[in-house]
């Protein structure tokens, strides 16, 4: 069997050909507009992103894996490397604050006072994004690597569980909870934020959205959908429920249609998934689910779509830019730089691993410019928390 997501491709631009005549006629006859409507050069760079995440499997994640850390000589070149960038860190930061102690400067303005002071930040900036990079980039390859659907098919403990229904089941269901857990976290933690930033970024919502996908996956650290084949569920079946969950999301992001009726109990929905798009503070970080709404529902981050409420699409900060280029690499140019220009390695990783909501807190509270990009779609009480802790 091939790849369904390719397969599907002729029913993806049948089904927004249809989409837009469909808006268009309703924009004929109330005579308004909504988000929903294709726009030219929104529909292209999400086309263009979608284009671009079936190419980037095929260079990024070799590139990464080649950094995995159970390679003995890997890990000594990584390691070396990581821990010389970091060392270095170090040393310029202890020659800045002592340039400082020096200075009668306050230390807001600091970072523009004595030469040694400005030498030792952008060496200390330079040398922490490295290090924080390389043993990011490490992980990353590393758990890929090791947790492939193959090779704990291989290890698995107990018997194949074959091709038919209940392999099946098995599959879908735990393809979908796997999912649910990953979406949440792409949400949750920055460097995985600006992976899934790319989907979110479209401040209108049809079906050319579903396209707009990341090309960073290799950068992330997931929970393995490989750990299915530790429970039998053969590698060729589990790639298969990848498909057809990616499929089932495509329908789902349009406004043509209201609800489904009593499936929206237990099904993902547009209703559903229009919230999860939504960047309006009550919407935000919800509906992480991908064919069943039920893990929302039992785990906290359900919400219902208020129909005096409606959905604000985009980011909390938009980018405004269709340029697929800034598009994929926005929040990570954000994230480099606030880790470039933090003096402690508390603020440098918390910039990198906290929630997105975090860095905005942290801007606010230093008085300092807001973060280009998204600062990304914080949760409301991780930002509450975060602002009041500071």
């Amino acid at each position: 069997m091939g790849d369904l997501t390719v397969a599907a491709v002729p029913f993806y631009f049948a089904s927004m050909a249809a989409e837009a005549w469909h808006h268009h006629r309703r924009a004929e006859r109330t005579g308004t507009t909504t988000p929903g409507d294709y726009s030219p050069a929104d529909t292209a760079a999400s086309l263009t992103m979608g284009v671009a995440s079936l190419v980037a499997p095929f260079v990024l994640p070799r590139t990464v894996q080649r950094l995995n850390l159970t390679r003995r000589s890997r890990r000594r070149l990584v390691i070396g490397a990581a821990g010389a960038a970091a060392a270095v860190t170090v040393v310029a930061d202890v020659c800045a604050r002592m340039a400082d102690e020096r200075s009668d400067q306050p230390r807001v303005e600091r970072s523009s006072g004595g030469s040694l002071a400005r030498a030792a930040r952008r060496i200390s900036g330079t040398t922490a994004v490295a290090a924080i990079a390389g043993a990011g980039a490490s992980i990353c390859g590393t758990l890929a690597a090791q947790t492939t659907g193959r090779r704990l098919f291989a290890r698995r403990p107990g018997p194949d569980l074959g091709t038919g229904p209940l392999a099946w089941a098995v599959a879908m269901v735990g393809w979908d909870f796997i999912y649910y857990w990953n979406h949440r976290f792409m949400h949750s933690s920055r460097y995985m934020w600006a992976i899934h930033v790319v989907h979110h970024s479209s401040e209108r919502y049809n079906l050319s959205t579903a396209l707009r996908q990341p090309v960073a996956d290799a950068l992330g650290t997931f929970v393995p959908y490989g750990l299915l084949a530790l429970a039998g569920v053969r590698p060729e079946i589990i790639q298969q429920a990848r498909a057809l969950n990616l499929v089932y999301q495509f329908w789902i992001h349009t406004d043509a249609i209201d609800r489904i009726g009593p499936f929206e109990r237990w099904l993902n929905s547009p209703s559903h998934h229009r919230v999860h798009h939504g960047s309006n503070l009550r919407y935000i970080d919800r509906n992480h689910g991908g064919i069943l709404i039920i893990w929302d529902r039992l785990f906290g981050t359900f919400a219902e779509e208020d129909p005096d409420e409606p959905v604000v699409y985009g980011l909390t900060t938009n980018i405004d830019t269709y340029n697929p280029m800034r598009i994929a690499t926005h929040e990570y140019a954000a994230m480099i730089d606030d880790v470039a220009h933090s003096d402690d390695w508390g603020d440098r990783l918390s910039y990198v691993v906290r929630g997105p909501g975090w860095a905005y807190a942290r801007h606010r509270a230093s008085d300092d410019q807001e973060p280009t990009g998204s600062a990304a779609t914080a949760n409301p009480p991780e930002l509450a928390a975060a602002a009041n802790a500071l």
